[in-house]
């Protein structure tokens, strides 16, 4: 399946990618992929380094006629999304990703793509191995777990990195040029609750939100998308406060970074009140397709019988649980003031799993500004206080504050004019580059933020594409054949 993939050009880059997406590479699970690109800089015969934290480095010479240019840094992370659809049979552990060629896009057969930041990384990989490109010396900076902590960014020490400029090729509009971005933390809210007997004369119900465009919990978290869990609690709280429903289980979302795509919940109301819930289901069924009539298309809630559970959830305990979920933000907080139409704050509850006693709510919190972002997760914190859980801020890290006046910015922008016959766009965004962790150790270094067009990250949906990644080749190669012999 994967072999059209190679014979798109350009073949240096789509080649890699094939091999790359070969290799089981979910976030904290790299072990694989960085044995892989070890053996991949020493195949080479190039000077290929894993620091302590499992970053790869590797570096390569000058061309010819460009050994007086500054170091330049290629920079992408080795991990992805795991995200597959409830009906694809996939394991992101021991499969490489099923790829296939839809007009001008490369897609998976129901998972994320891995162009995240797998592009990236394969368009190193084709610098490090080729033999006629004209480049300054290069080192290659493979990180580690940025999906879901950062941890390589923040672990990389101060002092192994020498380059002057930082190329990250982790944007995913290949008419952009990024100087800044959010930083983020993890909201965590952990409670108990008592489980009671159902009794007698109960019905028992699967209810499945499904269907849902999901995607980037930065990126499209100001496109109107519908959150599973957000969506699952107002039925739960109309059921409950309408006819008495109970739950015993619920499951919904994933992985923080990503807007959940799927909630799925199994509750019991009595018997005699099957009819009223027929009508409250599709009463509230059809003022959601109204709702997210156009941003939601696909949207498909499911209500149908289950087998009886033994316990439920107490009745106060589950009135604090859906008071706590209503009341925490989902979406966009706040908008930048000084950049137009850029997401400044906001919260992806992206996570809800209730069962055997025990609740657990995951979120992620963004925010451009370190004060509105603590300001949210503050508000986070005492909202889930308040039904009694136990809330944890953890894997904070720091935007990427802005620089117009960047050396490399200037080249940038000239050489896109020239290629192409038009301005870049020069933005800032609302997702977690590694950019701003990196500067802390590396102040000195001039850093710019640009890639290929990629679409549906963190979503099955996840799609690249092909013209623009030619597009992004030809502009990288120029970039790297005018690199100055010291910051302009």
């Amino acid at each position: 399946m994967n072999k059209e993939i190679r014979l798109l050009e350009p073949k240096s880059i789509w080649n890699k990618f094939a091999d790359l997406n070969a290799v089981p590479r979910p976030s904290k699970h790299e072990e694989r992929v960085i044995e892989f690109m070890m053996e991949f800089g020493k195949s080479l015969g190039l000077e290929a380094i894993k620091d302590a934290v499992g970053n790869v480095i590797i570096r390569k010479p000058a061309s010819v006629g460009m050994e007086d240019r500054t170091t330049v840094i290629l920079q992408s992370h080795l991990d992805m999304v795991h995200q597959k659809n409830a009906d694809t049979d996939f394991d992101f552990q021991t499969q490489g990703i099923e790829m296939y060629v839809d007009g001008d896009w490369v897609r998976a057969k129901g998972t994320t793509l891995g162009a995240d930041n797998g592009l990236g990384v394969a368009t190193i990989m084709a610098l490090l191995e080729s033999k006629d490109i004209s480049h300054p010396p290069l080192e290659a900076l493979f990180t580690i777990d940025e999906e879901t902590g950062m941890t390589g960014a923040k672990g990389l020490k101060g002092g192994l990195l020498k380059g002057g400029f930082l190329l990250n090729l982790d944007t995913e509009d290949d008419d952009e040029i990024d100087i800044g971005c959010a930083g983020g933390v993890d909201i965590t809210a952990k409670g108990n609750y008592t489980e009671v007997p159902l009794g007698d004369g109960f019905q028992a119900y699967k209810i499945v939100v499904k269907g849902l465009n999901g995607g980037h919990s930065g990126m499209d978290i100001d496109k109107g998308l519908g959150n599973a869990n957000k969506i699952m609690n107002s039925f739960l709280m109309l059921g409950q406060e309408q006819l008495g429903l109970k739950v015993s289980k619920i499951d919904g979302g994933g992985l923080r970074n990503a807007i959940p795509r799927e909630s799925t919940a199994f509750v019991a109301i009595k018997a005699k009140d099957s009819d009223g819930l027929d009508r409250l289901f599709k009463d509230w069924v059809n003022n959601l397709r109204q709702e997210f009539a156009t941003t939601e298309p696909n949207l498909k809630i499911v209500c149908e019988p289950a087998h009886l559970p033994k316990m439920v959830m107490e009745s106060n305990d589950q009135l604090a649980l859906t008071e706590a979920i209503k009341g925490a933000l989902n979406g966009v907080y706040a908008m930048s003031k000084s950049m137009k139409d850029l997401v400044e704050t906001s919260n992806n509850i992206a996570r809800v799993e209730v069962r055997g006693g025990k609740i657990n709510i995951a979120c992620l919190t963004r925010s451009s500004v370190e004060a509105g972002k603590m300001e949210l997760a503050r508000g986070l914190k005492g909202n889930f206080e308040k039904s009694g859980y136990k809330v944890t801020l953890s894997g904070d890290y720091p935007g990427w504050n802005p620089n117009p006046d960047s050396a490399i910015l200037d080249l940038l922008r000239t050489k896109y004019r020239v290629l192409f016959n038009e301005a870049p766009r020069v933005v800032a965004c609302h997702a977690g580059l590694e950019c701003g962790i990196l500067g802390k150790n590396y102040p000195e270094v001039d850093m710019i933020s640009f890639g290929p067009t990629i679409k549906g990250a963190h979503s099955p949906d996840e799609r690249a594409s092909i013209s623009s990644v030619q597009k992004f080749w030809k502009f990288i190669l120029a970039i790297l054949s005018e690199i100055p012999n010291k910051k302009i």
